[in-house]
């Protein structure tokens, strides 16, 4: 078998037969982490740049005998669990709605027990906070809940996990979500609800279609405008899409939710079953409350029975529904690794080797598990801040808030942005109320808003498939969907880079979630920062721990900031 050209260990593989699972630039080994980290990498924070010394080959080769090996590996977990305990982050700041609100109309309180206006009893949310801040696990039991709820809280004490890698969940910094009552969230309201109302517009017609035209020119009508603009403005190319410079080019969604999946001996097409069209929920007064409350619900979702490709944002948000934390990155990883050793990072050690190939280390058995391990440690950081810090409130309760001052039932003090709005006119003229209309029949999640889960695994996974591949590589035969999805045909329009198009994705899925009505923008963009900044201290720990000559893991951040990972070093590139 040719070593050049894959090294492969199982030829039978159609994905191997291309060259595909050769090694990746390299690192992680896969035992325990060690350690680094990046400082504040979120949310324009910065990042902490480390030393660490070099290891010699004696140090990290063979030792000679078991004893060595244990007290070389407590070195390595000690001076990492050192350099962790020596850094400083500054306090995690808050939008202050909490203190500065006593009917907490800003907070999460999903499953409590709430009055008509949907607002939840003052001493059911104390006795909520002070669980909260116990951190005792056999308090959780007796958190408050509405008569007849069947809705369960999303593990609440998972903030209080520890991770013996990376950044440590509660480490992480991040601006705080808008204000209740400023301009910006009621601009991401605003985009929200005209994501709900263009759900079922295909994307492939933004540009033609007299509601997107609607929701352009409503969107630029607000004091603050949200999202990426062309030349200031909001406009139909622009509108929905992440804020890196890859979500601008081509099509709105990546290609890594389009092309086939090589899977072992068996290929997957990415055509699904999607909910039929005209669907919407929590539409009605009594089910929005009913909801809140943490009751079932008794309408239930309808499903074509005709798969087809993510065409609009009705099929993004039913995949942003039922994928597991980094089923799209593992799918993404996949099909790069089928690509060849091009595709693969350019630092890769095993590039042009004879005689050896990257496995365990740097290949591909280290790209699925780490892509897997990101999300999980992400997610930890995303429940830090949701549950212990921000408990900021989900769109569809912002809504009842809209929904109550308009009819009169309660004034809080809302931005007239948002009030006075196309957007919300053209809601209320279609369903006879202003609760914004969400794609799933539970609604929201029962977790707090900010940041976005969905965002920190997709900071987190993207991260690690740009330390693992070329991001300058261009993507051969890339496709895009036609406007019903019923097939893929040829993309002829600009190149697509394997970063810019991993960037795409970790948008796509994150704001996927805003377009099902769930999550706001700043959800989404902060919560990226959270999982970048985790994924990066991943890295940098992995890195200590290798036996190959390496050069690193060269990356572009979300930011545009290109970093080098080295012995545990993170160094702007």
């Amino acid at each position: 078998m040719n070593q050049k050209k894959g090294n492969l260990e199982n030829p039978t593989s159609e994905i191997q037969k291309k060259g595909l699972f050769s090694s990746r630039r390299g690192f992680l080994k896969g035992s325990s982490g060690v350690g680094v980290l990046v400082a504040g990498a979120s949310a324009g924070l910065g990042t902490a740049l480390f030393s660490h010394k070099k290891a010699n080959a004696e140090e990290v080769g063979p030792l000679t005998n078991p004893r060595q090996r244990q007290e070389k590996m407590f070195q390595i977990r000690r001076d990492a669990a050192q350099f962790h305990l020596r850094q400083q982050r500054p306090p995690q700041p808050t939008n202050g709605d909490e203190e500065r609100y006593e009917d907490k109309r800003a907070n999460f309180t999903k499953t409590m027990p709430h009055n008509e206006l949907g607002e939840v009893e003052p001493e059911a949310y104390a006795t909520f906070l002070s669980i909260l801040s116990s951190g005792d696990p056999d308090r959780f039991k007796d958190i408050p809940r509405a008569p007849q709820a069947e809705g369960r809280l999303n593990n609440p004490q998972a903030t209080y996990a520890f991770d013996l890698l990376g950044v440590d969940g509660h480490a992480t910094r991040l601006k705080p979500p808008p204000a209740f009552a400023s301009a910006q969230l009621a601009a991401e309201m605003g985009e929200v609800y005209w994501q709900a109302l263009t759900r079922d517009v295909p994307f492939q017609e933004y540009e033609s279609n007299e509601l997107v035209a609607a929701a352009v020119s409503d969107l630029n009508a607000f004091s603050e405008t949200v999202g990426p603009k062309s030349n200031g403005k909001v406009t139909p190319m622009t509108l929905f899409r992440g804020e890196t410079t890859g979500d601008s080019i081509g099509p709105f969604i990546s290609q890594f939710l389009w092309l086939d999946i090589p899977y072992g001996i068996k290929t997957i097409d990415q055509q699904y079953t999607f909910p039929s069209r005209n669907q919407s929920f929590l539409i009605d007064y009594q089910e929005w409350l009913a909801c809140q409350r943490g009751l079932p619900t008794e309408r239930t979702l309808q499903f074509d029975s005709q798969p087809r490709f993510i065409s609009s944002n009705r099929e993004l948000a039913e995949f942003v529904h039922q994928d597991f934390t980094f089923q799209a990155y593992m799918n993404a990883a996949l099909i790069m690794l089928g690509m060849g050793m091009d595709a693969m990072s350019p630092t890769n050690p095993y590039h042009g080797a004879e005689t050896q190939f990257g496995g365990v280390t740097f290949g591909n058995k280290d790209v699925l598990h780490m892509v897997a391990q990101a999300a999980n440690v992400a997610q930890k950081g995303a429940w830090y801040h949701k549950w212990l810090v921000h408990r900021f409130l989900r769109p569809e309760v912002f809504s009842g808030r809209i929904e109550n001052q308009l009819n009169g039932s309660k004034s809080y003090d809302i931005h007239p942005d948002i009030l006075e709005s196309d957007a919300v006119g053209r809601v209320m003229s279609t369903y006879g109320n202003r609760l914004l209309p969400v794609a799933y029949a539970e609604g929201c999640p029962t977790h707090p808003s900010f940041p976005a889960a969905h965002a920190a695994n997709a900071g987190a996974c993207a991260t690690m498939l740009k330390a693992w591949f070329n991001e300058d590589f261009v993507i051969p035969n890339p496709v895009r969907a036609i406007a019903d999805g019923s097939s893929l045909e040829s993309w002829q329009g600009e190149e697509l880079t394997l970063g810019n198009e991993i960037n795409k994705l970790a948008n796509n899925i994150t704001l996927g979630r805003d377009g099902a009505g769930v999550h706001y923008r700043s959800d989404g963009i902060q919560g990226i920062f959270v999982g970048e900044d985790q994924a990066i201290g991943i890295l940098s720990d992995y890195s200590r721990t290798y036996n190959e000559s390496f050069d690193g893991f060269m990356l572009t951040k979300f930011d545009g900031e290109k970093i080098k990972i080295s012995n545990g070093e993170v160094v702007s590139a």
